[in-house]
């Protein structure tokens, strides 16, 4: 692919990004991620309903007066509920415009909420991001481990949780070699990496994510550092994105792709 395809490839991924982040229920909409553990009670903070964590699931209870909807009908009475593998627009849970979505962590159970109203969403100004770099689009090869391995790290909400790596990710950047450890996804073989590097926390947010694709046979794949990008966490504080893993800063500037929210006086903001 030539140069100008490629730039014109990033442009088209770069706004589609942006209108991913800022549509209805993207990103931008989170306004609560509610742990069912915190509130034995069942009554979560702003969300109709009484929940609570049952037989590997979830009970939600309801009256007319809560006002929601499971799969487009009124729910009054009793529901069980499994976690909601789809996008949060396509949830089966609704309240009026809000949608909620059942999520499970390391065996804990939580809801959350997106509404279209949320004032991240009304103030988003847009992705800052640097103009494609060929350059920054470097082959490298996927080299797997043995076996899965797991890795205890911080998330953004303070906790440390299990990352699950699969391999290593190799590439050279001014005949310099850099490795990074990446997930790798069950289904289709797609790698994932969580990575800070010499900008981060000043130019560019404190970290960054990667998703470069899925390996060839033999292990070839190209690291594009210009599809850099954010993690939820940068447009919403209820996210619990995973911190890198130790290895996973680069030593060098990777002024490319996604760097921070437009207008953020600060890369962590």
């Amino acid at each position: 692919m030539s140069d100008d395809a490629e730039t014109k490839a990033w442009r088209e991924w770069h706004e589609h990004r942006t209108a991913t982040v800022s549509a209805p229920y993207g990103p931008l909409a989170l306004t609560g991620t509610y742990w069912l553990a915190d509130y034995p009670e069942g009554r979560l903070p702003a969300v109709p309903g009484h929940w609570r964590a049952h037989d590997g699931g979830v009970l939600l209870t309801a009256s007319a007066e809560d006002g929601v909807e499971l799969d487009g009908r009124p729910l009054i009475g009793e529901a069980a509920l499994a976690a909601d593998e789809g996008r949060p627009a396509h949830s089966r849970l609704a309240a009026g415009e809000v949608r909620l979505v059942v999520i499970r962590r390391e065996g804990q159970w939580a809801v959350r909420v997106y509404d279209p109203a949320a004032p991240a969403r009304r103030a988003f100004a847009g992705i800052e991001a640097t103009p494609y770099d060929p350059a920054l689009a470097l082959p490298g090869h996927f080299r797997p481990y043995p076996e899965r391995r797991t890795v205890q790290v911080g998330n953004a909400d303070g906790q440390a949780r299990g990352l699950g790596l699969g391999g290593e990710l190799v590439f050279a950047r001014e005949g310099i070699p850099h490795t990074l450890q990446v997930a790798v996804d069950e289904g289709d073989g797609s790698l994932w990496a969580v990575f800070a590097d010499a900008t981060s926390g000043g130019s560019s947010y404190r970290f960054r994510f990667l998703h470069p694709g899925t390996p060839g046979p033999e292990g070839s794949i190209t690291v594009d550092l210009n599809r850099a990008q954010l993690p939820p966490c940068a447009f919403a504080d209820h996210f619990i994105c995973p911190f890198p893993p130790p290895g996973n800063t680069l030593p060098f500037e990777v002024a490319a792709g996604e760097r921070r929210l437009k207008g953020a006086l600060a890369a962590g903001n």
